[in-house]
């Protein structure tokens, strides 16, 4: 398991995440991404049902520095073309360490679920 930033904390004491935290952290499991392509990359994932306002993006991800769970990328892909003031966005080790943990915890209540049979079923 990946070592646990500053404070310590295990990946399993950040949770349950919030939906806009782990769809952010989902983003960027696949690489770094600025703000308005991580909004795009969960209303395109989410298929319309998930979007992301810029307070809630930019809350969350100051929250998520803080807690070391991404860091912002000072490289630029393309510096001749790029806005200079776009931010650049990355998971941190530690993060996905976080993000794994939750996408533990929700496929384990997905499984209650379906032995509950509240989904998995074929409607009546």
């Amino acid at each position: 398991m990946a070592k646990p930033p500053a404070t310590g904390r295990s990946p399993e004491s950040y949770l349950p995440l919030t939906p806009a935290t782990f769809h952010i952290l989902l983003a960027l499991v696949d690489g770094e991404r600025h703000g308005y392509a991580i909004m795009t990359e969960v209303v395109e994932r989410s298929e319309n049902t998930v979007r992301l306002g810029p307070g809630t993006l930019y809350g969350s991800l100051k929250r998520l520095l803080e807690e070391e769970l991404v860091d912002e990328s000072a490289e630029r892909r393309d510096a001749e073309s790029d806005d200079e003031r776009r931010r650049y966005y990355r998971i941190t080790k530690f993060g996905l360490s976080v993000a794994r943990a939750e996408a533990r915890r929700l496929e384990s209540l997905v499984r209650t679920a379906r032995r509950k049979k509240l989904i998995g079923l074929e409607p009546t």
